[in-house]
């Protein structure tokens, strides 16, 4: 009987053990690290606009609209990373940012989100083909933009290409220069508009 007891006092103790063997390896799971996109928010709008400008939440190439932060190994090969990941919607990220970065870039036109009807605002749709980094060093950003009238005419049509090399290695590096490669897109964009004289 003793012998019985102690045979099941044994049991109940290796059992004990596994388990606390099982949720410590469970816990040591690191989450994945997330990140965000570099953000001046210093723009401030104009109190009498030239125009308005609105903009459509970017269209992401299918393989762009993930959680990982996409990596190009290679000439043909993409990667989503599981530990590094964006702390919100890539979308929401770049539309946001353009909106600052084209509020600075074109300071006398009041920029805003599309929503609902705006009279006589001009409308800037973005497609986003690429945003990762490369095996090469380097953060792309490219894509077209469209401009169009309160009509929904096209009014312009663009394609835009931007690279920036990582200072380092790493994924902080990556998002920082991605960053600065959609700040660029959004100067070159403003540049575009600006020459094309749509809100005189």
């Amino acid at each position: 009987m003793k012998l019985r007891n102690k045979l099941i006092q044994i049991k109940y103790l290796l059992l004990l053990i596994l388990c606390l063997l099982v949720s410590a390896c469970a816990s040591s799971v690191t989450p994945p690290a997330r990140y965000m996109l570099p953000s001046d928010q210093s723009a401030s709008t104009p109190r009498q606009p030239e125009g308005t400008l609105q903009l459509s939440a970017p269209r992401l190439a299918h393989y762009l609209d993930v959680d990982g932060i996409v990596m190009q190994l290679d000439d043909i090969t993409l990667n989503a990373a599981r530990e590094h990941q964006w702390a919100e919607g890539l979308n929401r990220q770049l539309e946001r940012e353009m909106r600052s970065n084209l509020s600075q870039a074109l300071p006398t036109l009041r920029v805003i989100r599309a929503e609902g009807d705006q009279p006589n605002a001009l409308t800037l749709r973005l497609d986003v083909d690429q945003f990762q980094g490369r095996f090469d060093g380097v953060a792309v950003a490219s894509g077209q933009w469209q401009l169009l009238d309160d009509e929904s005419e096209l009014l312009a049509m663009e394609n835009f290409h931007v690279e920036t090399t990582l200072e380092e290695d790493g994924y902080p590096a990556l998002v920082r220069a991605l960053g600065t490669s959609w700040e660029r897109a959004a100067e070159l964009i403003a540049s575009q508009i600006r020459q094309g004289n749509y809100f005189d």
